[in-house]
Order: C-alpha cells, then sequence, then structure tokens
C-alpha cells in the first residue's frame, strides 16, 4: 500500500535532476557574456581575441550535437552524460585560473565538447523514462530552467565577481557543476529495471518492456532513415534557432543602440523577454501533452503547437520592427519570445516521437539545425547591421524564416516513423524469403510488390 500511495514518482525525480542539470549548463554557457569586460581589461584582449574567446565555443557545440546523442544511444546516457559533465565542469573550474587568451579559447572549445552532447544525452534519457503524454511537458521544463539559467546569470555573476572577483564566478560555477555529476551518478539510471526504487505499477505507467534498453544498444545505428525523417525537424529548429541566437547575442545591443536604454534600464528589459520564454517553454509542452491526451491525434498535438508558437513570434515580431515607442518594442520583443519558446518542448520531443530508440542521434540531428543557426546568425545578423544602418532589415529576415518554418512544421508527421521503416523493411523482408530464388531480385519483386494486391499463389 506504501508504494501506491507514494507520490514522488522515480521518473519525476529523475527529471528534477535533469531540470538542474540545463539550469547549470546554461548558467555555465553565458557567464563568460557577463565577465568578459572584466576579462578583456585584465588581460589586454582587442575586441578580436574576446571574439575569438566567444565563439570557440560555437564549433564544438554544433559538432557534438549528433555524436553525443549517438554515443548515448550506444553506451547509455549515463555513462556518456557523466563524462561530458565532468568535461565542461572541469573546464568551467579552470576558466577561472587561465592566464592567457589561448588557454581560454581551449577551455570555452571543451566546455562547447562537454555541453554539445548533453542536450541530445537527455533527450535519449527521457526514451525510457517518460511515457508519451509526458514527453512533451518533461521537454519543456528542462529547456524553461535553460532560459531560466540565462536569466539569473548577470545578478548571479555579477554578485560572485563584486565579492571577490570574475575568477571566482567559474570557480564556484565550475564545482556546482562537479556536484550535479555526483547527484547524476546517485539518482539516474539508464532504465527503469536498473533502478531499485522504482514500482512496477510505475514501470507500467512508463510503458517500458523489459530488455528494451539493451537491445537499443546493440541495435545498429539506421543513418539513412533517421536523415529521411528527421531533416525536416532539423530545417525547422534551424528557422526557430536563428531568431533565438538574434535573442542571445543581439538584444542588449539592439535596446541601447536602437531603442537608447541606458545601462539602468538595460539589464531589467533584457531579462523580461528571457523570463517570458520560460513561461513559454513550460506551457508549449504541457499544451502539446493536453491535446494529445484529449484527441489521441499524436501528429496534430506536436505540430498545432509548432505553427502557433512560430506564428504567434511572427505576429509581434512586424509591429515591434515599427514600433515608435521603446516600451511597446520591449513588450513585443517578449511576446514574440514568449511564442517562440513554446515550440522549443516541441522540437526536443519529436526525436523521441520519431526515431524511438534511437532519440539521442536524431536529437542530435535536429539540434544540429540550432548550432549551425548559432554559426551564421549572429554574424549575418551583424552584417546587415553594419552595411544598412539599421536594425529592421536583419530582424525582417528573420521574420521571413519563421514564416518558411511554419510552413516547413506543417509537412511534419509523427506517424512516419524509424522503428515503423524497419518493421516494414522486416514484413518485406520475410516476404521476400518466402518466394522463388529467381524472383527474390531485380524489376520482378518490384513489379510483383507494386502491381500484385495479393500474394501469388504457385501452381504445381
Amino acid at each position: 500500500m506504501e508504494t501506491q500511495k507514494r507520490r514522488v514518482k522515480t521518473r519525476h525525480i529523475i527529471l528534477a535532476v535533469m531540470c538542474l542539470m540545463y539550469f547549470i549548463s546554461y548558467i555555465d554557457r553565458v557567464n563568460i557574456a557577463v565577465a568578459g569586460p572584466l576579462i578583456r581589461h585584465e588581460m589586454g584582449l582587442t575586441t578580436v581575441q574576446l571574439g575569438l574567446v566567444f565563439s570557440a565555443f560555437a564549433y564544438p557545440y554544433a559538432f557534438m550535437q549528433i555524436v553525443g546523442g549517438w554515443l548515448s544511444d550506444k553506451y547509455g546516457p549515463k555513462l556518456v552524460l557523466t563524462i561530458l559533465s565532468l568535461i565542461w565542469g572541469v573546464a568551467t573550474l579552470a576558466t577561472g585560473f587561465a592566464g592567457s587568451v589561448m588557454t581560454l579559447v581551449a577551455l570555452r572549445f571543451a566546455l562547447g565538447v562537454g555541453e554539445g552532447g548533453a542536450f541530445p544525452s537527455a533527450t535519449r534519457a527521457f526514451t525510457y523514462w517518460m511515457p508519451v503524454a509526458e514527453r512533451g511537458f518533461a521537454q519543456g521544463i528542462t529547456h524553461s530552467f535553460a532560459r531560466l539559467g540565462g536569466a539569473v546569470t548577470p545578478p548571479l555573476v555579477l554578485a560572485i565577481v563584486v565579492a571577490g572577483g570574475w575568477r571566482d564566478a567559474f570557480v564556484l560555477l565550475g564545482v556546482a557543476s562537479l556536484a550535479w555529476t555526483v547527484l547524476y551518478l546517485c539518482v539516474f539510471t539508464n532504465s527503469p529495471e536498473q533502478n531499485r526504487r522504482i514500482t512496477p505499477e510505475e514501470t507500467a505507467e512508463i510503458g517500458y518492456r523489459a530488455g528494451d534498453c539493451d537491445r537499443a544498444k546493440h541495435a545498429p545505428t539506421p543513418w539513412r532513415k533517421l536523415i529521411r525523417r528527421m531533416w525536416l525537424v532539423t530545417f525547422v529548429d534551424f528557422c526557430y534557432g536563428w531568431l533565438l541566437w538574434v535573442y542571445l547575442t543581439w538584444l542588449p545591443s539592439y535596446l541601447k543602440e536602437s531603442r537608447g536604454f541606458d545601462l539602468k534600464h538595460l539589464a531589467l528589459f533584457t531579462a523580461l523577454p528571457l523570463l517570458a520564454g520560460v513561461i513559454g517553454d513550460t506551457l508549449g509542452g504541457v499544451v502539446s501533452d493536453r491535446l494529445y491526451k484529449l484527441t489521441g491525434r499524436l501528429r496534430f498535438a506536436r505540430c498545432a503547437v509548432l505553427v502557433t508558437g512560430m506564428g504567434g513570434s511572427l505576429i509581434f515580431l512586424l509591429p515591434m520592427i515599427s514600433a515608435t515607442n521603446p516600451l511597446m518594442a520591449v513588450l513585443f520583443l517578449s511576446a514574440s519570445f514568449f511564442f517562440l519558446e513554446i515550440t522549443n518542448p516541441v522540437l526536443w520531443t519529436l526525436p523521441l516521437d520519431i526515431a524511438g530508440k534511437y532519440a539521442g542521434t536524431a536529437g542530435g540531428m535536429m539540434n544540429t539545425g540550432f548550432g549551425v543557426a548559432g554559426m551564421v546568425s549572429p554574424v549575418a545578423f551583424g552584417y546587415l547591421i553594419e552595411t544598412t544602418g539599421s536594425y529592421n532589415v536583419p530582424f525582417t529576415l528573420s521574420a521571413c524564416l519563421l514564416a518558411v518554418g511554419i510552413v516547413a512544421a506543417l509537412f511534419i508527421d509523427t506517424g512516419k516513423t524509424v522503428e515503423a521503416d524497419e518493421e516494414r523493411e522486416r514484413r518485406e523482408g520475410l516476404e521476400l524469403a518466402g518466394m522463388p530464388a529467381f524472383f527474390h531480385a531485380g524489376s520482378a519483386v518490384r513489379l510483383e510488390r507494386h502491381h500484385l494486391r495479393r500474394p501469388l499463389r504457385w501452381r504445381k
């Protein structure tokens, strides 16, 4: 009776641990932007050298998306995410002792390696821990904590800097990351059957079948099928990521240079859109799961939220461009970012829906779109500002990409899964195995499969 009355379920404890990882990792990712001016002053760096330090994170981050996800599929997210968190924790801590620009670049590169595979590994971790009807919420709440981490980084890092200097900020955050690794090792298991705390009732709720995790590790990765089913999701993620990177990199400059906010108001109005995104992330996952429970139509539950989120973001972005009142521009930006982030949990849930046991690799493929956008969007945005002398043109380009993403999202089909492709090929293979040898190859087989409605009845 006690186990049935237990309110806190094992999967929710694991979800809480993953939320903490998203929160800490995002602080470790963006803390360099806050400490950048102090680092530049102490080390005498040029703007080009500081830009090199900033960009060193992005390239390994994009590369590690697929690699980290694939490794999690093959060796389990517990081992892979442990190693990755150790890499980014040590890199963050060691940044506090850096003495040259090349050391900073190397440590930011290592941080990109560690964090690049973290989110796809976390997505793979949810494969056997979250039932289909809770996956949207799980992805939404974890990414809400990521956005919350980005929002609290400026006051948190500045408070530590005031108390002890910028180096102390990296040391303390590195220790926090390593402490999370210990917690993760104590709590997480790759599957419910490896966890001593979980009840049979909760295992049934999740829908886990004994041995699924081990079988998945030995299954060869179907790269061609994954690319065929995930390329459109990756493209939509690129359209989403383009505007998100604009918020993460150019928002303070836009508010200061184009809208005339002073430093006293800049921190508040920069944080406001990010806090709106925290709400959007959670709401998008909850709404998608609710739609699925009400209708039983998974494709509708996912695509409706995608189209609504990107469409709402576009609707509020357009009047922001032409707004004359700076405060109204901030409100439009916040509303646009709120709707943009509604789509984020759905994008991260689609690899689970479409790829199943290959969700790590598929999640890496999907987030590669975001990584590529991170390499291109900030640079293109800055180039257009420099050549046109206005922020309106690059924001208009971002709006056009959102519109293209909306159209692309309409064609995403969660019913066309990788496992369904494998099952169809298995059945076709069995049918072929039952035919005479001289029909096994060539056009005869294709002719029979496409033009005969019934199996051939061979005459004696």
